[in-house]
């Protein structure tokens, strides 16, 4: 249900359920969890991409047919642990940098997944929403991710409507970094990988941790927490490399150190 392909750098883990529209159950979040480990236990992999395969779907959320006892909503109330939760708690705490290649439509829990990765590249045909009003429920589990990134009032229009927004509205309201047609995507995909995996793997990470750990933190604690960090930081051989390399008007040897 999940493959993986490593092209260069990057890591590319994909859905792989198009007759199901790439729909979430338990295999696909534990085959998601899984490959994440893989990917930061490889030390030549800088870049995670996560797709669907087709390109009509990303992804359409929790596979609500299924009757397996692995839909989102089948959950013993003695142990209401659910793995769509522990999907997303996972690509929150991986330690590289997560690019969405949104190839088809997003929604439901396929939005929270768009959500839960740093960047975002969509295809100009994607469409976004969560339309669980509609069946009498409300996309709590992903709420804190869409919180993170929508704007307060487009958040709640798309939960309270259940309707959804086109590729170039997802864009202006910043869910997405790029929107490119559907034959320019792994192109635009690519170039985005390339760009985040030219700069040091060391500032990246710590970045990235610093970024999601400040983001929850009031204005005095996430300064304090910052000059904490850039005193770590200035230490790493990465920093040390960089420093020289832009002294000396050369490129830097990154070392990931």
């Amino acid at each position: 249900m999940i493959s993986t392909e490593s092209r260069g750098v990057a890591r590319v883990l994909t859905i792989d359920r198009p007759d199901q529209g790439n729909a979430l159950n338990e295999a696909v979040a534990g085959g998601l969890i899984a490959a994440l480990d893989a990917a930061e236990a490889d030390p030549a992999c800088r870049v995670v991409v996560l797709t669907g395969r087709g390109d009509k779907v990303f992804c359409a959320g929790g596979d609500l047919k299924s009757t397996g006892g692995d839909a989102p909503f089948d959950v013993d109330p003695s142990d209401p642990r659910n793995f769509i939760v522990a999907l997303l708690r996972r690509i929150a705490a991986c330690r590289l940098p997560l690019i969405a290649r949104v190839n088809g439509h997003a929604v439901a829990g396929g939005l929270g997944l768009v959500c839960a990765c740093d960047l975002a590249v969509a295809s100009d045909r994607a469409r976004f929403g969560v339309p669980e009003v509609g069946i009498g429920t409300f996309p709590m589990m992903i709420l804190p991710f869409l919180m993170r990134v929508l704007p307060a009032r487009t958040l709640l229009e798309l939960c309270l409507t259940g309707d959804p927004i086109d590729a170039a509205d997802a864009r202006a309201c910043g869910l997405v970094n790029r929107v490119v047609p559907p034959a320019e995507l792994d192109a635009a995909t690519d170039a985005l990988v390339a760009r985040v995996a030219s700069r040091s793997p060391t500032a990246v990470r710590l970045g990235k941790q610093g970024a999601h750990a400040m983001r929850d933190m009031a204005l005095g604690e996430a300064l304090e927490y910052a000059q904490l960090m850039i005193a770590v930081m200035v230490q790493t051989r990465d920093a040390a490399e960089g420093i020289a390399a832009f002294r000396a008007r050369r490129p830097p040897e990154w070392t990931g150190r």
